[in-house]
């Protein structure tokens, strides 16, 4: 009892959170009971469907179903489509006689009479007698069983099973009432369902074949598979229905006539309160359909899921016999000038010979989904669930708990209905769910965020004078991760100060010193921050700044070095303004040292702040100070160099700063290493050699490359400090057991 007191206050507190999530619902319900279409949840459950294909498609090739392909080969070596019909009607008697196929099916339409004989205009000669050979008519006779096309490919349908193709036209399509050919026998008509109404697409014309090629085939099936809004093909109406009849489409007409059956059979399944077709039988098979008598495509996979044989290679008997034998061959084409090709959920150009295939397959296997109607009252369930466990549940966790939980219940929710697809063959509504959770989630968590953003900004109204705004933010971020007090964490420190500053200062007025260094530390500073440093403190011309605290950076030592390296790049715009107003060119040494520190909120009880302590820091700050003793810019510790491998360095020296009694190596860092030239890289290996010689107290030949060294780069201030070091201990040579160690006594 306690407990839910506690929790109805917690939810009665945070109210604007929990109506969130089931005004949401509330939305996509009046989607889901049809009192409001929205456009976008139509894209969204399309898009979401394809997913589902592409990621359950079976793949693999089924050897049952031959495409034989009007390929481009086809066109290039049988000549440009059409072809005459004589070739078709050898095709066929090859199919047949040689290969002895199942069944075949035509994707292509013969509506007109084909006239490439020549027979027509040999019949108008005979007939105006313009031919001077008295034999010229009975010679024709003789030749006219040859040069009837139309006539030859008839003959090669007879008896044969040969399931030929046509279209329909919708109403809107200009010339729809045009109609050209004829139409095979409906499978059904309206007289098999007295007081029944079959809810099919309606077509307004046709494009059929010629009468003498419809006679002796085994019938036909329509072409047209439906194309979604978007322009994609997921489904295909089984029936059509034009005028009294109801006449199945070819994947249809080919798989009945494979499982020989003579009659569709549609299911009724009662739903409210009228009959409706849920399901066509066909024999022993069942095929789901929707409201409309179409049927989802079961794509096996992307095209070439059905073996595919060139036309050309059929008609000169290239083909393995077993490849075609006994095999449901479909003829059609992939030659893109022939525009058979379609926007499917698997690919965006997919041969429309290739939907038929799928269809058929799916009939034969039973594999083709289903959408009953009363998904959208699980979907209607599923959402009401949905939206009343997000709105008692979001409010009571914390944002971190808030993000799994949903995580969870979108892993739930999708994992469901890919049981349903993949064990239930069943195809349920996904886009509206999904769209509950993630709005709910994200409408939740911005309003906890600006909650949030009110909390924060008190706290730095109260802390915000004590502690610097780095921390106030990660305090607020993770109160309960942040501590006051020291901890030891290994860190990286960067010192710079401009170089003669006290000389420069002293031609200034007080005031244009001040603009000046205003303009300089904002610029230093914001390469800092725009690196993820934390600047540590300004001590007139210095800055002090670390990397890897408050907010631990594991790459700080990076940060540090690329901070650097800006921080000299925008130096030169800031000397063209400087410059441009009439103050002095400036510029500055950077030290930069990695190592453990003690970093935390330190001081007195008067003044604290957040800081960094230790010997790392201290050799830090002695790095900055040795630039103007090499002439370079930038100096890092061995132990920077360590943890940045991938960068290229010049060693400065071995030395012993003022305070440290451990020598340590000093480096000049140069480019990451695709970055430097061969010029470049052979100066430094070069350096490399004469600092070994250098160490080894083999002076003549130390100097002799350090001179050449120098006349590689006489600007370079290294070599010189080299040189005369040299010709010091030629004169005075250091003890036999001399390290190469330089001491340096002054800060």
């Amino acid at each position: 009892m306690r407990y839910m007191k506690k929790l109805l206050f917690r939810l009665k507190r945070q109210y604007p959170q929990v109506l969130i999530p089931l005004f949401i619902t509330g939305f996509f319900l009046l989607h889901n009971t049809g009192l409001q279409h929205w456009g976008y949840l139509d894209q969204l459950e399309s898009t979401l469907y394809d997913t589902r294909v592409l990621l359950t498609m079976p793949g693999g090739i089924d050897p049952r179903i031959v495409i034989v392909d009007i390929d481009e080969k086809s066109l290039a070596e049988v000549g440009r489509w059409p072809w005459s019909r004589d070739k078709l009607a050898n095709m066929v008697n090859i199919l047949f006689d040689h290969y002895q196929v199942g069944i075949l099916g035509f994707d292509v339409v013969f509506p007109e009479p084909d006239e490439s004989s020549g027979l027509k205009i040999l019949e108008g000669l005979a007939q105006n007698q313009l031919v001077g050979v008295e034999q010229f008519g009975q010679q024709l006779q003789g030749l006219r069983q040859q040069l009837d096309f139309d006539q030859l490919f008839a003959n090669s349908l007879v008896d044969r099973s040969v399931l030929l193709g046509f279209y329909f036209k919708q109403a809107n399509e200009s010339g729809a009432d045009l109609n050209s050919g004829v139409l095979t026998q409906p499978v059904l008509t309206k007289q098999d369902f007295p007081g029944q109404v079959l809810t099919t697409r309606k077509a307004a014309g046709y494009g059929g074949n010629l009468p003498m090629l419809v006679k002796p085939s085994l019938g036909g099936g329509h072409l047209a598979p439906w194309i979604d809004d978007d322009g994609v093909v997921r489904r295909v109406p089984l029936l059509y229905e034009y005028q009294d009849g109801y006449y199945e489409s070819l994947g249809l007409a080919v798989a009945r006539n494979m499982l020989y059956v003579d009659t569709l059979e549609p299911e009724f399944a009662a739903s409210g309160g009228y009959n409706k077709v849920e399901t066509l039988k066909l024999g022993f098979n069942r095929i789901p359909v929707d409201g409309d008598f179409q049927a989802l495509i079961p794509y096996r996979g992307y095209q070439g899921s059905y073996p595919y044989v060139s036309a050309s290679d059929v008609l000169a008997q290239k083909v393995p016999l077993d490849v075609l034998q006994d095999a449901i061959v479909l003829v059609g084409t992939t030659a893109p000038g022939l525009f058979d090709l379609r926007t499917t959920p698997v690919q965006k150009q997919y041969p429309g010979v290739e939907v038929h295939a799928n269809l058929i397959a799916g009939i034969l296997d039973n594999t083709i989904m289903s959408q009953p109607d009363f998904t959208r009252g699980v979907e209607f369930l599923v959402l009401i669930g949905i939206g009343l466990l997000i709105a008692l549940l979001l409010p009571l966790l914390r944002p971190l708990w808030a993000t799994m939980a949903t995580l969870v219940l979108l892993i739930s929710v999708t994992g469901a209905n890919l049981a349903a697809w993949l064990y239930a063959s069943m195809v349920l509504p996904l886009a509206s769910s999904l769209a509950v959770i993630v709005l709910s989630y994200t409408f939740s968590m911005s309003y906890g965020y600006f909650t949030e953003l009110n909390r924060k900004r008190h706290i730095s109204s109260m802390f915000g004078q004590y502690v610097p705004s780095d921390l106030v933010n990660e305090m607020a971020d993770n109160p309960d991760m942040i501590s006051f007090k020291a901890e030891s964490r290994e860190l990286t420190v960067l010192f710079t100060d401009i170089r003669g500053f006290t000389t420069l200062s002293e031609t200034l007025s007080p005031g244009d010193l001040s603009m000046m260094m205003n303009q300089y530390l904002t610029a230093m500073t914001r390469v800092i921050h725009e690196h993820y440093g934390t600047i540590d403190k300004y001590m007139g011309d210095a800055i002090m700044a670390f990397w890897g605290a408050p907010v631990a950076d594991p790459d700080h030592a990076r940060h540090a070095l690329e901070a650097g390296q800006y921080m000299l790049e925008r130096l030169n715009a800031v000397r063209e303004d400087f410059l441009s107003q009439g103050w002095p060119e400036i510029h500055i040494g950077i030290g930069i040292n990695t190592g453990m520190m003690s970093v935390g909120d330190m001081g007195s009880k008067f003044r604290r702040a957040y800081t960094v302590l230790g010997d790392a820091v201290n050799l830090g700050s002695r790095l900055e100070g040795l630039t103007k003793a090499y002439g370079v810019e930038i100096i890092v510790s061995e132990f920077t160099r360590a943890a940045i491998a991938d960068y290229v360095y010049r060693e400065l020296d071995i030395v012993k700063v003022k305070g440290k009694d451990e020598p340590v190596a000093v480096f000049e860092p140069i480019a990451p290493e695709a970055e430097v030239s061969d010029a470049e890289q052979h100066e430094l290996e070069l350096h490399e050699q004469a600092l070994k010689l250098y160490r080894h107290q083999q002076w003549q030949s130390a100097q002799q490359l350090f001179r050449q060294l120098q006349g590689m780069s006489p600007e370079r201030k290294l070599y010189a400090v080299y040189l005369q070091r040299i010709a010091l201990f030629i004169e005075d040579a250091p003890p036999q057991d001399w390290d190469g160690v330089f001491i340096y006594n002054s800060k």
